[in-house]
């Protein structure tokens, strides 16, 4: 017996798919604060499904991957554990001179000054200072560690962020540091930028160290819970965490770089959706994942997604390599209100899980996107996540009409239908970054989404893109848990290393081969079977003069003078791919800055062979108001669709965790493996 689980928690439901022996089963839970709570009941489901008793399931389980919130939403709250941060003496002010305090806001009224991290007080200047090459021109005393680390720590730290200046080129001091934490104050977890990220560009470095040491308690209670609770229920396997570049990584590498977990739900579903791609013979795809709280878009072009060098992270930019996400607050629980201006205004606030949309009956008055939908019609009240979660059309009804439709002199169903098409005008813009700010035709793409809120919306975010064609796959509600189970693990090296053409091959190579060391013991210690095991190198370049850099793939096992126009020729390609053709700036002089090898360990995944609904087809009818026009119309309402594989629009599909809307003028059809392939006429 072989069981694969994946888990995704989100802001508002904790997702779960399970494969047993080929047979797929998914399930949902309400998340909850302590997150373990909401992970064990989406377990819980799955155990009733598959028949199992709770010591049999996790005896059972061979794999279980995670993808959590619990990163995300501390740096979306700006919720950290006090962290002491310290510093070479003269550098205390980086965080807050940053980069400046211009943004994209145009009014100077509005703009406002990069989130704060680390409380002033809290960092710590130390007596030191090392070169640009390296070299020490200020020794570090013991006397200096211990009196920076004391001060840090009477003010209140529970963390410790160290970033030197040019530790990347020299980290002794750093690693003195770490020497006397270690043997004076082992409760305390740190983090040495030399370690978490040894690349130049003192701002990102010092931003990346400080989020990493401010996340680091927080993830170790709640992952101490967790395995706490995991292990009294017979799990023996490890657990693997999904990370922000799209690869897993064990539970105790991830607590050693806690940050790179930001954002790792939604990457989970831009893994999913490549390999759905790839199986449906699409090359070139845009996702979108909609769930209780966000909405998440990425673009996948020829069967790859785009990971960014210098990723955003809660505002903020660091040195973290991450897939390519545009995330924005529009989600089933996200909240409709009318600003001062007397403007309808849907997000970014979510009414959660708690106390969740007004139609919840828990308490919410204020309508949520789910509200809309309910009064539109879209959704049955009767029906929601296939019975087992009632709705009251009452509530959400009366919480449009007092929150939008009197402030706005609109009806309710009018209300609901404005709610509904600004939500899916602000997906829209969601894709046109990912797409047409990235210099791509979004009319070129398949739109895969998926999310339990997405097939309401897919056909309206596609037809506003210029979309035409849209799959919906067989298990969209928890899409982002199965495509965790999908994930390889990966692990990656960065350094530093700056090297031009006129230099020997060798330089380059020898810092290719010290990253190449800590991949492959990295694969050693995660027990990664030789025949799995693949080694990319990597190179961050620009041209002289410029400020930021295009990642480039190196090819060959080594880097010898004879690849050296290779290099520059594959260099150049990419920077023409990422800018336009002929912006190369050919004739300046090219750099090289940072060496990277990325260590992959490929994925024994299960196929999934049993995963149709085998329900007989129930044709329904029910009248609901058309988003497009808020005029009433009946439509034909589907179950178990499977079962007659195609429709005309309009008409709605009602599967047991989502309901798909295909409007006037589209047609839906069943095609490879369950999935719902929709084409828009008038797109």
């Amino acid at each position: 017996m072989t069981l694969h689980v994946g888990i995704d928690v989100g802001g508002t439901f904790t997702d779960a798919v399970a494969i047993l022996d080929g047979r797929a089963v998914r399930g949902k839970a309400f998340s909850t604060k302590d997150v373990t709570t909401g992970i064990l009941g989406a377990l819980g489901v799955l155990q009733e499904r598959l028949d199992l008793t709770e010591a049999d399931f996790f005896a059972a389980v061979d794999r279980l991957v995670l993808g959590n919130t619990i990163v995300t939403n501390a740096v979306d709250e700006q919720k950290y554990a006090p962290v002491g941060l310290l510093v070479t003496q003269g550098f205390r002010d980086t965080l807050r001179i940053a980069r400046s305090a211009r943004t994209s806001e145009r009014n100077p009224h509005l703009m406002a000054p990069a989130p704060e991290i680390v409380d002033r007080r809290r960092i710590i200047e130390v007596h030191e200072r090392v070169d640009a090459h390296g070299e020490v021109l200020v020794a570090l005393t013991e006397d200096a560690v211990r009196e920076a680390v004391d001060a840090a720590i009477a003010v209140g730290a529970e963390s410790i962020a160290v970033c030197l200046l040019w530790s990347f080129r020299n980290p002794a001091h750093e690693r003195a540091i770490a020497e006397h934490l270690a043997a004076h104050h082992p409760d305390v977890p740190y983090t040495l930028s030399s370690d978490l990220t040894p690349v130049y560009r003192e701002y990102e470095r010092m931003v990346t160290t400080a989020l990493d040491a401010g996340v680091k308690p927080l993830v170790a209670r709640h992952f101490e819970h967790l395995a706490q609770e995991l292990a009294a229920r017979g799990l023996r396997q490890r657990v693997q965490i999904m990370q922000v570049h799209g690869g897993f990584l064990s539970v105790e590498e991830t607590n050693k770089a806690p940050i790179a977990m930001f954002n790792s739900g939604p990457v989970g579903g831009v893994t999913g959706a490549r390999l759905l791609g790839t199986q449906l013979g699409r090359r070139s795809i845009l996702t979108a994942d909609m769930g209780g709280t966000s909405m998440d878009a990425a673009a996948i072009i020829n069967d790859d997604f785009r990971l960014l060098p210098r990723a955003e992270v809660g505002g903020l930019p660091t040195s973290l390599t991450a897939v390519d996400i545009e995330t924005i607050g529009a989600g089933g629980g996200s909240l409709a209100w009318v600003d001062g201006r007397g403007l309808m205004r849907v997000g970014p606030h979510s009414a959660g899980s708690t106390p969740g949309p007004a139609c919840y009956g828990n308490g919410g008055t204020r309508p949520a996107v789910t509200d809309a939908a309910l009064v539109l019609g879209l959704i049955n009240a009767d029906y929601y996540l296939g019975g087992t979660v009632p709705l009251y059309l009452d509530k959400a009804r009366e919480a449009m009409r007092t929150e939008v439709g009197e402030p706005l002199g609109l009806t309710e169903e009018e209300a609901a239908a404005g709610v509904y098409r600004l939500t899916a005008s602000q997906m829209a813009n969601a894709l046109r970054k990912v797409t047409v700010n990235r210099g791509h035709d979004p009319r070129e793409f398949t739109l895969v989404g998926f999310g339990g809120a997405c097939g309401l919306f897919a056909a309206a975010i596609a037809a506003e893109t210029g979309v035409s064609e849209i799959v919906l796959p067989r298990n969209a509600a928890v899409f982002s848990a199965f495509g965790l189970m999908h994930a390889d693990s990966v692990f990656s090296a960065v350094q530093t290393s700056p090297w031009t053409f006129d230099r020997p091959a060798a330089d380059l190579e020898e810092s290719f081969e010290s990253l190449e060391q800590r991949a492959r013991a990295w694969f050693e210690s995660e027990g990664i079977p030789v025949d799995r095991r693949e080694l990319f190198r990597e190179a961050d370049m620009k041209f002289a003069g410029q400020i930021f850099e295009v990642t480039t793939r190196l090819t060959g096992e080594r880097f010898e003078e004879a690849d050296k126009e290779e290099l520059r020729r594959r260099f150049i390609a990419d920077y023409e791919a990422e800018f336009g053709s002929g912006t190369a700036w050919t004739e300046a002089e090219i750099l090289l800055i940072n060496s990277r090898v990325r260590a992959i360990g490929r994925t024994d995944a299960q196929r999934i062979t049993d995963d149709v609904d085998t329900e007989e087809h129930q044709l329904l009818s029910r009248e609901i108001v058309d988003p497009a026009t808020s005029r009433p119309v009946t439509v034909d309402v589907h179950r178990g669709f499977r079962a007659t594989g195609k429709a005309d629009g309009p008409c709605l599909l009602e599967e047991p965790d989502t309901t798909i809307y295909v409007p006037a003028g589209a047609s839906v059809e069943v095609v490879d493996g369950g999935h719902f392939l929709i084409r828009l006429s008038n797109a």
